[in-house]
């Protein structure tokens, strides 16, 4: 059987870019404070564009499930 499920969580996606564009900006080894927090901010204003393939208004996605197959993929955001 398919069937999809759409979650709704603002909070969700958006700790999720901030966690990953911490992670960005830690990554990189000797830079200055300044650097990360300019590596931090421009990645987490970048990544809601790099995500709206799959997350529509940075809070709904749409997840197929197929018990059959075993599997879950992600939705493109319509």
């Amino acid at each position: 059987m398919k069937f999809r499920i759409t979650l709704k969580d603002p909070d969700g996606v958006d700790d999720s870019l901030m966690t990953a564009a911490q992670e960005a900006a830690d990554a990189p080894q000797g830079l200055l404070d300044s650097t990360r927090e300019a590596i931090r901010k421009r990645v987490y204003t970048e990544l809601p564009e790099q995500i709206k393939k799959w997350v529509k208004w940075n809070e709904y996605v749409t997840i197929e499930i197929d018990t059959e197959a075993g599997t879950a993929v992600v939705c493109p955001a319509e």
